[in-house]
């Protein structure tokens, strides 16, 4: 385990395998989305961010992934500054989903 604002990539595999699984958050820029993506995630825009801070229950589970895990670190950071308390970056980005769950995933 890593520090609790983390998730590695094999805890949200699991997570998304179960009942309740959370809601995925893309942080990447839309030309990173056109290129990869996990299935079941929203490319975050200001207009979801304003619908996630005004409308989404707090205790959501919510897990943010960017290419490598630095942005998506912050945009965590972010959400739990607006009171979420189930929200977590998955650590190494979509790039260790690529190597370590999905090696058919495209990495760049």
């Amino acid at each position: 385990m890593g520090n609790s604002y983390e998730y590695t990539v094999q805890e949200v595999a699991q997570l998304l395998k179960s009942p309740a699984p959370p809601r995925l958050l893309d942080v990447r820029e839309p030309s990173e989305w056109d290129l990869v993506r996990l299935e079941g995630a929203q490319l975050v825009t200001r207009e979801l961010v304003d619908e996630v801070v005004s409308s989404w229950e707090r205790n959501t589970p919510i897990v943010c992934y960017c290419h490598r895990g630095v942005r998506s670190l912050n945009a965590a950071a972010y959400l739990m500054g607006q009171g979420f308390e189930n929200v977590r970056s998955m650590r190494g980005g979509i790039d260790a989903w690529a190597r370590e769950i999905d090696p058919l995933l495209r990495r760049y």
